[in-house]
């Protein structure tokens, strides 16, 4: 059983309430969106083969995951060589060390990934949240962020980093091109270094008809650019990120840095999933047909999911990427309380048991605690089983499925019971 802890609440009357340990913001954080398919064969062969090597791989990544990465990004533009990647196992640690490595204060859009605020917490630096504009998450509105900055000095603040999403976790938008020009722009103009997490670029549901450009290909010398593999290449349980450095002598600096706070830290990537890793970076036919197959299902997924949202009375953005979307249930406020449910906390632990899969609260991404919002995972409805899952890949028509069609339907019906 959970242990309780006591806590001062802002509700009318005041009082205390019992809070359940294990909603805390750093030890207990939400797991990534799940994606809900067995592992490749082809990757765990890879991984197999090299299960067997017994040097380790250094920090901040060996030659070959760095090359792979390297060519990875030149396939979308951003060309450069290995020397200017860093890798570790995970996007937690890949952050905390670039924001210690960038030093001062660090602005996020409001809400944001749910890593971020605990890696600027650990490390005692002072976090401030912007807020994003109506159309999409994961970019601050521009003209907000100018005022932050300026708030933030005059209070005596050093702002120095702006992380951004233009593929957004949680909100599953993907921010329009003269929006991430703007908001960097103005980043760039207030001295702001900008680091763009792009781990799910690769999870675009409608690719050619979806325009998404990094801020790197706009402020290539102002701009890192981070990805969590496990946003479409790898098994989350194989845990690697990589990060792309400017081409200049302050980023150099910075990528020397990074590599000493990892090596502090005791985190290189472990030597086979490096092998994996690296092999997924290369996107041979394997991968990049199961990505493409996971995206295409979720683009169709998604539409059920953000429909049942609305039919319910709550509020979403249509996701556009990833394999969640976010909603609002403030409109199903008064029922809510009728059942118990008055903040983020309690919705996030309703719909938790209502759906039986994590169902992270807004609080999670930086939003206040009395709004009513919460992630909801899509990854969940390709089935329970492998074969179940790849049957969902691969036919006609999946929302047809029967475990599929089961699946959506206990959804909706878990937001349509509130209505």
């Amino acid at each position: 059983m959970a242990r309780q802890r006591t806590e001062r609440t802002g509700r009318p009357g005041g009082g205390a309430r019992s809070v359940r340990e294990d909603r805390g913001p750093v030890r207990y954080g939400p797991p990534a969106p799940d994606p809900g398919l067995p592992v490749l064969p082809e990757l765990a062969e890879v991984l197999a083969a090299a299960a067997g090597r017994g040097d380790p791989e250094p920090t901040g990544g060996g030659a070959a995951l760095r090359t792979a990465a390297a060519a990875y990004w030149e396939r979308r533009g951003l060309p450069g060589g290995p020397e200017r990647i860093a890798a570790a196992p995970g996007a937690s640690p890949l952050l905390l060390a670039l924001i210690a490595a960038h030093g001062g204060d660090v602005l996020m859009p409001r809400p944001c990934p749910a890593t971020w605020i605990p890696q600027a917490r650990l490390l005692g630096r002072p976090a401030y949240h912007v807020p994003t504009p109506a159309e999409c998450g994961g970019v601050p509105d521009p003209y907000a962020l100018l005022e932050t900055v300026r708030r933030v000095r005059a209070e005596g603040g050093r702002p120095r980093l702006l992380l951004i999403s233009v593929v957004d976790d949680p909100t599953a938008t993907v921010a329009p091109p003269e929006l991430v020009r703007e908001a960097c722009e103005a980043a760039i103009a207030e001295g702001l270094h900008v680091v763009s997490d792009e781990t799910w670029r690769d999870t675009l549901h409608r690719p050619h008809d979806t325009v998404l450009l990094s801020p790197a290909e706009m402020c290539p010398d102002d701009v890192t650019v981070v990805c969590d593999l496990a946003g479409a290449l790898t098994p989350s349980a194989w845990p690697v990120a990589v990060a792309r450095f400017p081409d200049t002598e302050r980023a150099a600096v910075r990528h020397a840095r990074t590599l000493d706070i990892l090596t502090a830290l005791g985190a290189p990537v472990a030597g086979p999933v490096a092998m994996a890793a690296a092999h997924a970076l290369r996107e041979p036919e394997a991968v990049t047909d199961r990505a493409r197959r996971a995206a295409a299902f979720q683009a169709r997924v998604a539409v059920a999911a953000h429909h049942a949202v609305l039919a319910a009375g709550a509020l979403a953005r249509p996701p556009q990427a990833g394999r969640h979307l976010y909603a609002d249930l403030g409109p199903l406020r008064s029922r809510l309380a009728g059942r118990g449910v008055t903040d983020s906390l309690e919705l996030e632990e309703y719909l938790t048991e209502r759906l039986g899969a994590p169902t992270p609260g807004g609080h999670r991404f930086g939003d206040e605690l009395g709004a009513l919002r919460v992630r909801l995972g899509t990854g969940k409805l390709l089935g329970s089983t492998p074969q179940q899952q790849l049957e969902s890949l691969t036919a006609v028509a999946p929302l047809e499925l029967p475990h599929v069609a089961e699946a959506l339907s206990i959804f909706a019906t878990a937001l349509d019971e509130l209505r």
